[in-house]
């Protein structure tokens, strides 16, 4: 019987080998190899290592910013729920823009790091005329936001307007204090009344106002109560 295996094996060789020297029919053709993708040059190379280090710039400030975060509120765990040295923010998009802009795409920031980003489509952002960006826990001082906001002017009575882009960039800097909750309106409106050009309408402006936070709300841990009125500055 070993022999008889040995013998089929050998022929199994003979015929893999023959056939792996037998040479293509007449006419046949060798399908090309993938061709090698172009190297890229040296600048092409150095801006894509620049923007992979952006994206992990900005990918670690939002981690260390959420991490900020819940050693504050595990701080006042462990201190016993003691809410007079923490602080709560709340910050709210308000829209109160014309049927001439539309807005397009909004972009958050606190301290440096990205908390909102949002594209319109189907108008599910522009129709909204208010909604929660942040709430949550900060350490009390000094803190930054950031707001980036691009409309389309979406023609109408000022036809020459359609289609024509506004970007907006603005910051505002508000002051957190402990046991407090800072709530933090960002409106987009049209400042300039009926003689300014439509070009020069589109502004941003900062409604802030602080409230003592409740024993209650504190303990719903980042659910804060209803927010106050707000006082534009």
């Amino acid at each position: 019987m070993n022999f008889r295996l040995v013998g089929l094996a050998a022929t199994l060789g003979a015929i893999g080998v023959a056939f792996a020297q037998t040479p293509p029919p007449a006419g046949a053709t060798t399908p090309p190899a993938p061709a090698a993708s172009a190297p890229q040059t040296a600048d092409e190379a150095f801006q894509t290592r620049v923007k992979q280090l952006e994206e992990q710039v900005v990918d670690l400030k939002e981690k260390i910013f959420r991490t900020k975060a819940r050693l504050l509120l595990l701080q006042e765990t462990v201190l016993g729920g003691d809410i007079s040295q923490g602080a709560r923010a709340i910050i709210y998009h308000r829209k109160e823009m014309s049927s001439q802009f539309v807005l397009e795409s909004v972009a958050y920031a606190l301290d440096g790091a990205p908390i909102f980003t949002k594209v319109d489509t189907n108008d599910d952002l522009n129709k909204r005329e208010e909604f929660e960006i942040f709430n949550g826990r900060i350490v009390p001082g000094n803190h930054q936001i950031a707001v980036r906001m691009v409309y389309r002017g979406a023609g109408g009575v000022f036809s020459y307007t359609e289609g024509y882009k506004f970007k907006l960039q603005s910051n505002q800097t508000f002051t957190a204090e402990g046991g407090k909750v800072t709530v933090v309106k960002v409106v987009g409106y049209e400042k300039g009344g009926i003689t300014a050009e439509m070009k020069d309408k589109p502004a941003i402006r900062y409604d802030i106002s602080t409230t003592k936070e409740s024993k209650d709300a504190a303990a719903g841990g980042d659910q804060a109560a209803s927010p106050p009125a707000t006082n534009p500055q």
